[in-house]
């Protein structure tokens, strides 16, 4: 069965994936892409806090906390 792409919030801890796409202004898209997130990019999520806190993610092997916001736009096809 085919994964349905989610946003990285909802991947889980450990979780591989593909970026989709970034939902976002183009300030939001070159901040992402400043830190090597960008479509086609795999990723994988490290860890998240509770109640909205930030997300931490690898990508080129190199771990990455992100807001709960910024997260939120990231569409990701999980591996």
């Amino acid at each position: 069965m085919e994964k349905e792409p989610n946003t990285l919030v909802q991947m889980e801890r450990g979780q591989r994936g593909t970026v989709l796409q970034l939902k976002g202004g183009r300030g939001l898209v070159n901040r992402l892409n400043a830190m090597g997130i960008l479509p086609g990019k795999k990723i994988t999520k490290v860890s998240a806090m509770l109640m909205k806190g930030p997300v931490t993610v690898e990508v080129d092997r190199a771990q990455i906390a992100i807001g709960f916001g910024m997260a939120n736009k990231i569409i990701v096809k999980p591996d």
